[in-house]
């Protein structure tokens, strides 16, 4: 009984978020080690990728309990040094980043290696949800919190947005669902509407002018040329070099665009796997599900499908755990939301209620859109799954992001006319 009592006072906080969060990690644990198969047979140990990804939902999870433990009151006054130390770490990465998948994203740290964007998007919701709690006014907030809010996404998003596209669109979405929660102007909000939208055409419009997608470059490369292709070598490095960082990806986004808006009807012989593979794979792994699914570990495309373990894992999912399966990962993630919902109605401060709201959105937005791009209704991006997919940074990251939910449930002071009410 007493040890009982003493894992009740380190495990605190909502029980319902703790149920989520736990079935999400078994989710992980044996869909990681599924997926992981063809990392086993190149490395001959077939358990190194569950075992260590294993260790590191575990350092997550002891992240995890010390945040909790934290008063949420804290987190208010870390704001600012959090903030310039996302700012640092993003400026960093561009001196002494390593380079993957053509993306500088990662600081390298021995044997490790440190993503800084997870961190600023929980820096950047921590931030915004500090600028609005202090300026919130009986008739909703000041009207310079948008411009403090501005200012502040514009830093974080600016210096993540050339080398990672979709994770800038996801930080900036959750701001704009955090103002609008904040009680942000609707007048303000509106303007802001449609200035990203006439900036995300002109983008679309820029991307579409200035990149180059691989049936292009194919149409015009000479294959029984070498005198040629060693010109085009030479030509794309100073390409590369005209466009400087912050376009050197612009062929990724045209490429990804051009695929997503191809609606043309392909015959299964004539699908190019070489242009389409990780989208055509995913899509023979959701249909070879049968509805009911292949089984746990018995994934007939995790060998096939690129980072079946990562970006694709919910493909892998679907196979294997069915549609059934399938839709309890997605409604676990949806109750997540809904659950930080309830936790923050009971906050009787604001920012408490808008730090749970706005990282419950980053993890649940990302989360859908990981799931969208698997099944075929958003552009492939580089969006691992929440809490699933295998990872170093992203895993702990959003491990601590749990943990300051939690916090949030036990420390913040609670509404007196909702004390009463049944959780």
């Amino acid at each position: 009984m007493e040890k009982f009592k003493r894992l009740q006072n380190i495990f605190k906080g909502d029980r319902v978020i703790w149920g989520i969060f736990t079935m999400l990690l078994i989710v992980s644990v044996v869909e990681v080690y599924s997926a992981s198969a063809s990392l086993g047979y190149k490395s001959g140990n077939y358990w190194f990728a569950a075992t260590f990804h294993s260790a590191i939902l575990i350092v997550g999870v002891m992240c995890m309990v010390v945040v909790l433990n934290i008063p949420c009151r804290y987190f208010k006054a870390m704001t600012p040094i959090i903030f310039l130390f996302s700012v640092f770490l993003l400026a960093i990465v561009y001196v002494i980043g390593t380079k993957e998948n053509d993306a500088t994203r990662w600081i390298p740290l021995g044997p490790f290696s440190l993503q800084p964007s997870e961190i600023a998007k929980g820096s950047l919701v921590l931030t915004t949800a500090h600028i609005l709690s202090q300026l919130q006014t009986p008739e909703g907030v000041a009207k310079k919190a948008f411009k403090y809010v501005m200012i502040t996404s514009a830093i974080l998003i600016g210096l993540v947005f050339p080398e990672n596209f979709s994770t800038a669109a996801l930080m900036a979405l959750v701001v704009f669902i955090m103002m609008f929660v904040g009680r942000v102007s609707f007048k303000q909000l509106l303007g802001l509407m449609a200035s990203v939208v006439s900036l995300i055409a002109i983008f679309i419009m820029l991307v579409m002018f200035i990149g180059q997608s691989r049936s292009q470059a194919s149409q015009t490369a000479d294959s029984d040329n070498n005198a040629y292709t060693e010109m085009s070598e030479e030509k794309e490095e100073h390409k590369h070099s005209e466009r400087g960082a912050v376009l050197h990806r612009v062929d990724v986004w045209k490429e990804r665009i051009v695929s997503f808006m191809d609606f043309k009807k392909v015959p299964p012989e004539k699908y190019d796997m070489d242009k389409k593979g990780q989208e055509g794979r995913a899509h023979i792994a959701i249909a070879s599900s049968n509805v009911i699914g292949v089984g746990p570990g018995n994934s007939r495309q995790r060998d096939l499908l690129p980072l079946a373990f990562s970006d694709f894992i919910y493909a892998i999912v679907f196979e294997e755990l069915g549609l059934f399966g399938a839709f309890v990962v997605a409604m676990l993630y949806i109750m997540l939301l809904f659950r930080t919902g309830w936790i923050a109605m009971n906050c009787e401060n604001t920012f408490p209620a808008l730090l749970a709201m706005g990282l419950a959105l980053m993890i649940v937005v990302q989360a859908l859109f990981n799931m969208c791009v698997a099944v075929g209704l958003a552009p492939v991006t580089g969006q691992p799954l929440p809490l699933i997919s295998k990872g170093g940074t992203s895993s702990i990251i959003n491990c601590i992001y749990i943990g300051v939910i939690l916090s949030v449930s036990r420390t913040a002071k609670k509404r007196t006319d909702m004390k009463h009410s049944v959780a």
